[in-house]
This record gives structure tokens, sequence and C-alpha cells, in this order.
């Protein structure tokens, strides 16, 4: 998401009185920001979520949250992307920094454990070490600098897959990447361009079977799905849903995929869920804008939601799809 869009965002919210937690059926008052609301497409929604089902603040106090990832020793890892830290959050609401850094964005564990992070002022792939420090993966492509790595996964194949908009590109610095692509990292630091096809990339996913890949655009308010062939490239790719909005309404951005292979992804006012066949199932409406989300808590059956200055806790019936946990079992 744009840093100015973020900024203004946060003053927007911080300045009002926002519903934390209401009622499934709930709407807002006038002149405040959404109430937590679960609105059905289909009754297949309520297969994935309980009708009673409650919103919880985890923590907040945050500048602008991203890059959820939920460790099994009980805490989430997250991005503040205005405060330029990343923290371990606990159920509890308190929080240790781990390390300071310019606009950190996504997260994630590859299969070794380690957390990776999408450093978009080192405009660079890290691996975040228990320490506190950081150890650049990869920073350039052709021998250019990337744009501003914006999120990231694990694939089917182990290696790393990212998205590179010029959303988070520093200011005054020179876009080298004549445009904004998603590419795939492997453990020996080579880097291969898998598409350069849409605008502004932002989240992706794999399906649970490996057989697709997604990636939204956040500038044209899509998601495309492409099939990813035996040699682990991307073919085929097209429009899989819309996520349409007013101006300050949100843009699609992260995304996450549950072991049916339903999509569910931050869009205009909360999170848009989507069955793997690209009918739009319904939206869980957010008090605050949503930026990402994980899966996490002992069994995975638990959405962790990063929304603007807050990180939500939300109970599903569906299990979620975890790309670095792959061949273990909860």
């Amino acid at each position: 998401m744009n840093r100015s869009m973020k900024v203004l965002r946060t003053l927007i919210v911080t300045t009002l009185q926002f519903i934390a937690v209401g009622a499934a059926d709930g709407s807002p008052a006038s002149g405040q920001p959404p109430a937590f609301q679960l609105q059905a497409e289909s009754p297949q929604f309520w297969s994935l979520v309980d009708r009673t089902a409650r919103l919880s603040v985890v923590g907040t106090g945050f500048g602008f949250t991203e890059g959820p990832v939920w460790d099994e020793a009980g805490f989430l890892y997250v991005s503040d992307e205005t405060i330029n830290k990343i923290y371990r959050v606990h159920r509890d609401g308190s929080k240790e920094e781990v390390i300071a850094l310019g606009d950190p964005d996504g997260n994630t564990f590859d299969r070794r454990h380690r957390l990776i992070d999408c450093a978009s002022v080192l405009r660079a792939i890290i691996e975040v070490t228990p320490d506190g420090k950081y150890k650049v993966l990869a920073d350039h492509y052709d021998g250019k600098k990337f744009n501003s790595p914006n999120d990231v996964i694990v694939g089917p194949d182990g290696a790393l897959y990212f998205t590179d908009p010029t959303l988070d590109l520093v200011a005054d610095e020179k876009q080298e990447i004549p445009f904004q692509g998603v590419y795939r990292l492997d453990a020996n630091g080579n880097v291969q361009l898998l598409t350069k096809d849409l605008t502004q990339p932002n989240g992706l996913a794999f399906s649970p079977d490996g057989k697709r890949f997604y990636v939204d655009d956040s500038e044209k308010r899509n998601i495309l799905v492409f099939d990813v062939t035996a040699g682990g490239t991307l073919k085929n790719g097209r429009i899989f849903g819309e996520e349409p909005g007013g101006k300050d309404d949100g843009v699609p951005d992260g995304i996450k995929v549950d072991m049916n292979g339903n999509l569910y992804v931050t869009g205009p006012k909360g999170i848009w869920v989507w069955d793997a066949k690209g009918n739009h199932l319904g939206t869980i409406v957010m008090p605050e804008q949503p930026a990402n989300l994980t899966w996490g808590d002992k069994e995975y059956r638990t959405l962790y939601i990063t929304a603007t200055t807050s990180v939500y806790r939300l109970e599903m019936k569906s299990r979620g799809f975890v790309p670095y946990r792959q061949g273990t079992t909860p």
C-alpha cells in the first residue's frame, strides 16, 4: 500500500472512536468506521465461519500493522511500517521489539523456520536473525535494484516467492527495474522473474495442491490466478476476481488460503472470502482497514489480522493452509 495512503488512513482512524467489536448483524453508527460484521453472499460462507463468531483485539496502538506470522511458541511477528520495527506480539497484547528496520512489510517463515521479511527501504528480501540483526538474501534482479519488495511466501518447492511493486519505493530513489514483477528466490540466491504483467503486484498465495498461483494487483483492484507448470513457471494468467471499492475503501492486499482452497483476501472494508472457482462467498467487515492476515493457534483455525493500528483475532471453522509447514501435522 502507498505510504501516503498508510499515513492518511492512520491519522483518520486514530482521530475517530472506532467500534472494535460488534455483533455479527451490527451496523455502524453515522460518522463511525464500520463495525465488525459477517456479510454472507452465499450459504457456503457459514461453513467457514460461525454466525456468532466474535472479533477480539489482540493489541492496538501501532502505527500501521502488516506482515503477521504465527509462531508456535504462542506469539505473532508483526511489522509496523510507520514505527519502522518488527515486533513479537503476544496474545495478552504485550509486545517486544525484534528489530528496527525502515518500513518492514510482508513476512513469512521459510522451511528452516527463518523469519523472512520484505524490507522496503533496503529494497531487499532479508532474513531476520535471532540476535535482532538481518542478512540480505536478494536485492537485485539482472543487475538492477528491486523496487520495494512487498509480500513473500514459501512455494511448494521450498523457494521464496515475492512481489516487487513500487508502492513503497523510497522517495527520491530511482526505479531501476522498468516494471513491477513477481519473482522466485531459490536457496542458492538465484532470482527468477515469473511475471511482469501486473501493474502493482501485492499479496500472493499458492493453492494447497501447488497447481495454482494467486497474486493481486492493488492498482487494478483484482486478483489474478496462474497455472503452475511442472517446471515451476507460470502460464495462463487470468482474472480470478475483482474487489472494487471507493477511493479510501482499501485495495486487494494480503492473501491466505485454507486447506480446501478457499481464499481470504484483504480488500475494501474488510476480508473478502472466495471459493476456489472465483465465487465471492462473503466479506468479513473490519472496524479498521486490514492489510494482511495469517493463520494461527494450535490447529491453525484462527485468523490473525493486521488492520491499520491494531491486530485482531477471529476464530474460524476452516483450517488454514500454511505453506512452510507442509508435511507436518499441527
